[in-house]
């Protein structure tokens, strides 16, 4: 399916972004602000996830009531995010309704009431939230090892906050940082599907803002990635959940072609090497795979397993010794061609969502200042070779890199440097 994409860019800084797609009835609409937890001071830690939750409590014109009757009314397809660098607000619809749509989230994210006692309400969702991820193993390691591999850094803080943090979050604050962040500089609107893009403009055109005091900072301190080796005790659980990382290329490095395609080889499906050695050969996982995080100026790439806490010395040692061949030239061309055709299937699969377009226009826009035709990433993907996977590995896959985190019933593992040698 084409690209059609339409770009416009306003005089306050919003960047209007439509991809109209033939034969289809539905459209999304999405708000995406740069602004995310790691802009953040450390004392308002999970303001902004805060914000994402509170713009739902109620407007100057809409109850709490009303937003919620007139989202389910469009079909109920409203999804907001927050992450370490962006926030979105993405809602789909029938094409006729694109209207009542923006109307909808126009009004919640640049009108929101932010009333004090909304605000108590959703500090106490928003601590339930908490104390859910510390129930859940995979949301609580994947906390503790973002903490330790990036530490004294907002990109180690959790996006939710803390306790003590989200308990501050009244009226005063929530409305000076949303009025110095969610403003039209930071703002990129975009829309997929049956749309009109002069339609879109004439909307965005329309938008009021009450801007403040900046609190975001246009320029960001790159983290530097720790190897941090830590076990955490649970006796409490029946498995042990582990982590094992290195730090990766930026979302900006040209080289993400190939970083993407080694994490796949690794552990991206179940032909994958490390599904193959640890649950196809040995047993040891339910499930096991390999994904990577790309930030604006950092980037790794994580392994994730459960098994027995008996296993889990055997299981960090498998992986330990893939990547160690990985680094040593073990890449052969046939798996190179293999995730080749799986990630330009999911690439080209992804142009029939207009969800999926609506996210990636946006991406394109923060990450490059740019929209990347398809036809380029299609290409930049074909061109990588088995030396160029092999130059990120090498270069990426070090011993003093190796970071290694446990959560689980794992009184008496030793884990050495000298075993997570590579």
């Amino acid at each position: 399916m084409k690209e059609d994409i339409r770009e416009t860019r306003l005089e306050n800084g919003i960047v209007v972004l439509t991809d109209k797609m033939a034969g289809v009835r539905s459209a999304t609409l999405g708000f995406f602000f740069r602004a995310g937890s790691r802009n953040e001071p450390d004392e308002l830690n999970g303001i902004t996830h805060f914000i994402e939750h509170a713009v739902f409590k109620g407007s100057t014109t809409r109850s709490a009531m009303q937003i919620a009757v007139e989202q389910d009314r469009l079909g109920g397809n409203l999804d907001a995010f927050t992450t370490h660098e962006e926030t979105g607000f993405v809602i789909k619809v029938i094409d006729d309704q694109i209207g009542h749509a923006f109307d909808l989230l126009a009004d919640m994210l640049t009108s929101p009431r932010f009333d004090d006692a909304d605000c108590v309400n959703e500090q106490r969702v928003i601590i339930e939230e908490i104390k859910m991820n510390e129930d859940s193993p995979e949301e609580l390691l994947g906390d503790i090892f973002q903490r330790e591999f990036f530490p004294g850094h907002p990109m180690g803080l959790a996006i939710t906050g803390t306790s003590e943090t989200v308990r501050t979050f009244g009226h005063e604050w929530v409305s000076a940082y949303h009025r110095s962040a969610f403003t039209p500089p930071n703002l990129i609107i975009t829309a997929a599907g049956n749309v009109d893009h002069n339609d879109v403009v004439e909307r965005v055109r329309g938008l009021k803002f009450d801007s403040g005091d900046p609190f975001v900072s246009g320029t960001l301190t790159p983290p530097v990635p720790a190897s941090p080796i830590w076990i955490e005790q649970r006796d409490d659980l029946e498995q042990a959940h582990v982590l094992i990382a290195v730090p990766l290329v930026s979302a900006r490095d040209p080289r993400r072609y190939a970083a993407d395609l080694l994490v796949n080889i690794l552990g991206g499906g179940t032909s994958s090497r490390l599904w193959q050695k640890v649950r196809e050969e040995r047993g040891l996982a339910y499930s096991v795979g390999a994904s990577s995080a790309m930030y604006l100026d950092t980037g790794f790439m994580m392994v994730s397993a459960a098994t027995s806490p008996e296993q889990t010395g055997e299981l960090l040692d498998i992986v330990v010794e893939e990547l160690g061949a990985v680094a040593r030239g073990a890449l052969v061309r046939e798996e190179l061609d293999l995730m080749k055709d799986q990630t330009r299937a999911s690439i080209l699969l992804g142009l029939e969502d207009s969800a999926g377009r609506a996210g990636s226009l946006a991406q394109c826009e923060m990450v490059h200042g740019r929209q990347v035709p398809v036809e380029e990433s299609l290409a930049n993907l074909a061109a990588v070779t088995v030396e160029d996977v092999q130059a990120v590995a090498s270069e990426f896959f070090r011993t003093e890199n190796l970071a290694f985190v446990a959560l689980g019933d794992l009184d008496g593992l030793e884990v050495t440097r000298e075993r997570l040698t590579i």
